[in-house]
């Protein structure tokens, strides 16, 4: 079962943010806790530690706007 890589709330007001960077290149595998990707919100950037172990099948480009919530990757 995939465990779907989602864009977290850091802050209060936070509502979206944009993805600065992957960290990891698509088809990788990856660590628990290990860095994911970046994003840069309210003049800040923040390093998001993967949720689960797996192969990384990234769905989100690095420079766009996404929701809280949004769907970036899937681990499988």
């Amino acid at each position: 079962m995939a465990t779907q890589v989602l864009l977290p709330k850091i802050g209060f007001s936070m509502n979206e943010a944009t993805l600065a960077e992957w960290m990891v290149a698509d088809g990788v595998t990856v660590s628990e806790g290990q860095p994911l990707y970046a994003i840069e919100s309210d003049k800040s950037v923040q390093e998001i530690e993967s949720p689960a172990s797996g192969t990384l099948r990234i769905i989100a480009q690095p420079g766009e706007v996404y929701e809280v919530g949004a769907v970036l990757a899937e681990i499988a």
